[in-house]
């Protein structure tokens, strides 16, 4: 028995580092690209459209191998596509590093999308197997890792660009190198460790068509999709806001960033607990709708009111841990395919979100004042206002979610 219990732990434990270590690299591959953003567009001169465009297609990246992982899962096992997505963001930091036109970074760059992605699915699934009890809790704790990385990424990407090596600067290509051949890490723990719920059986699982005619199932598509759009956007975002509209430095501005994630992280870390105990439901409320008023506070009130920007990272933190919690309850046998599901149609939501953002950007510029200062800061203060708009709505689709459970008293 007690040998047992020891080699549980030990699995366990494995299946934990596997768990928080690809979510810290999945934060480093997510927000590094705030400080490189504006290198990356003045290197390749791109508009802020083009920019937009590129987050997009990249974006579009993430959500094909949402679409085919689930596949690969019920084939090859979590285990081997959380190494295969491992190992695609390393192979993607070294092509970035020799890209020196932009078709070879562009599909570089995608690439890396495509491990994100893969990675993302693996590592919600195992969640929702193993994390059966205080659910909300561990899931938001898992995802503070995430958090944690996000906070200190801007900086160590800032940091690094700087050094240099031999008379060599790393540049924003060094930097990427070096930040996503973390990802072999936690391969290592993956390649020592058994994953749970792979021997479940084809008949007992809820097929798509099933969860498809779940309202539910939709309303959560749409409360994650602008929920995660708010969240992802502000990476790409807020540095390059900060710069333009308010003239800061790249290391302020990446400070705010970083404060943002700190904020985000230490909600994920902290306030786990109280998902549990208000509802998922109630939380995804109050939790967006905070997010949604500190980011039009921050963008309309000036630079006094800038670090509600970072405040900001305390609701919108809440709203994927909970949305993968409020699955793993209500679809116990069917968590796979629909987180699945609802992943790769966040995807889409993500790809029209960065789309929409850098033409929001170029429209407002156009009728201010291509050329103008007032016409670039009411442009980004439009384009931003998207990622606001999206915490609100994700908190007005939460309340018709509520309203609908509470009527048929399956209230989560």
């Amino acid at each position: 028995m007690e040998k047992t219990s020891k080699k549980f732990n030990r699995i366990y434990a494995m299946q934990l580092a596997t768990i928080f270590l690809g979510f810290v690299i999945f934060g480093f591959s997510e927000n590094i690209k705030g400080p490189a953003i504006p290198r990356i567009q003045l290197d390749f001169m791109l508009s802020e459209s083009e920019l937009g465009t590129l987050l997009s297609l990249n974006a579009l990246g993430y959500l094909i191998a949402c679409s085919f992982t689930a596949y690969l899962t019920r084939i090859w096992g979590i285990k081997a596509v959380t190494i295969m997505a491992l190992g695609s963001m390393a192979a993607s930091g070294v092509l970035i590093f020799f890209s020196h036109h932009y078709a070879m970074f562009s599909a570089s760059y995608f690439l890396m999308y495509i491990g994100n992605g893969m990675l993302e699915i693996g590592l919600a699934i195992l969640g929702a197997r193993i994390f059966v009890k205080n659910t909300g809790t561990m899931m938001n704790l898992s995802h503070g890792f995430y958090g944690l990385s996000s906070t200190v990424a801007p900086l160590i990407a800032t940091g690094l660009m700087g050094v240099t090596i031999n008379g060599h600067t790393l540049d924003w290509r060094g930097m990427y190198l070096l930040m996503l051949l973390l990802s072999l890490v936690p391969v290592l723990f993956a390649l020592f460790s058994t994953f749970p719920g792979d021997g479940i059986q084809h008949e007992d699982r809820v097929p798509l068509k099933v969860l498809l005619k779940d309202p539910v199932l939709w309303l959560m598509v749409f409360v994650l999709s602008f929920g995660v759009v708010s969240e992802l956007a502000v990476g790409g975002w807020l540095v390059n806001f900060l710069e333009k509209a308010y003239s800061w430095d790249t290391v302020r501005a990446s400070g705010m960033l970083s404060a943002f994630f700190l904020c985000f992280a230490l909600a994920r870390l902290l306030l786990g607990p109280l998902t549990d105990k208000m509802g998922f439901t109630v939380s995804l409320i109050l939790f967006s709708g905070s997010s949604a008023v500190c980011t039009f506070l921050a963008i309309f009130g000036g630079v006094r009111f800038a670090f509600l920007f970072a405040a900001a990272g305390i609701g919108i933190a809440m709203i994927y841990p909970t949305v993968m919690a409020f699955i793993a309850k209500r679809y116990p046998n069917g968590s796979d395919t629909a987180i699945t599901f609802t992943v790769t149609m966040m995807g889409l939501g993500s790809v029209i979100g960065n789309y929409l953002i850098g033409g929001v950007i170029e429209t407002v510029k156009k009728l201010v004042g291509a050329d103008s200062h007032a016409g670039l800061l009411r442009g980004l203060q439009a384009g931003y206002g998207v990622i606001g708009l999206c915490a609100a709505l994700c908190a007005v689709t939460g309340l018709v979610l509520f309203r609908y459970l509470t009527k048929r008293k399956e209230l989560i």
